[in-house]
């Protein structure tokens, strides 16, 4: 995660850093990680909701905030942690973060390793290296399409030959539910849990990986970790924003 340096900028940063910050602190999410930067502004995005379907439409102001690199990475301290996720944006740089992490599971006991899951997101062709580097892989419904398959497991099955010996791919497909495959080849399927009303999807996808890596970070199986994902995402499309997001019987 990047932010942009509370001590530069306009008033205008300075009030959004804030903001940032402080909505984490309120839910008690731990920032001491953060890459914080000297150059750049803080992205902002506006939000455009439909009330008639629930779709959204997100003007971003992108910015020249840089995005977090393998340097800003070699400051964390891995024996902390047990999972660490990858969203695709900087490919490069972030192989060269996995492979640090492969290294240090190389030494390190069973209880010690640190699980590595990536999400492929994004029809952009850098980010299609990231397949090999995952324990577990998230592939989205965008760049399942964009390689000509019309389905989850249609995906899975065309796609797991990228992916490193023992990996799971996961392909969530909106309406569809999700699957997932792993080494033995079995197709694992959760079908979507929709809310009575559809109000905001904006997030969903990101609500469905959180809790899909929670079930399996507690032992969960694949099978309950999907069936999790769904009926997590799905009660997140029927509220506005997440603060309403109860926990759900996995």
């Amino acid at each position: 995660m990047v932010i942009s340096n509370l001590t530069t900028g306009s008033r205008t940063i300075l009030h959004m850093n804030s903001f940032i910050t402080g909505d984490f602190k309120r839910r008690g999410v731990d920032i001491s990680g953060v890459a914080w930067q000297k150059e750049g502004e803080t992205p902002c995005a506006c939000c455009v909701l439909s009330l008639s379907n629930g779709s959204r439409t997100v003007v971003l102001s992108d910015t020249n905030l840089p995005d977090v690199t393998a340097e800003d990475f070699s400051q964390v301290d891995l024996s902390q942690y047990r999972w660490i996720h990858w969203e695709g944006r900087n490919a490069e740089e972030q192989v060269k973060m996995i492979k640090r992490v492969e290294e240090f599971n190389r030494s390190a006991t069973e209880k010690e390793r640190v699980t590595i899951s990536v999400e492929i997101e994004k029809t952009r062709e850098p980010l299609y290296q990231l397949f090999q580097y995952g324990d577990v892989v998230f592939v989205s419904k965008d760049v399942a399409k964009h390689f000509g398959f019309d389905s989850a497991p249609s995906a899975l099955k065309g796609l797991y030959s990228r992916v490193r010996k023992g990996a799971v791919l996961i392909c969530a497909w909106a309406e569809k539910g999700a699957d997932a495959m792993g080494p033995d080849g079995v197709v694992v399927h959760s079908d979507a849990f929709p809310p009575e009303a559809l109000v905001d999807t904006l997030g969903a996808g990101d609500t469905f990986n959180a809790s899909v890596i929670y079930t399996l970070s507690r032992g969960g199986s694949l099978q309950k970790a999907l069936s999790f994902g769904c009926q997590v995402a799905g009660r997140k499309c029927g509220i506005h924003g997440y603060d309403g997001i109860v926990p759900v019987k996995a």
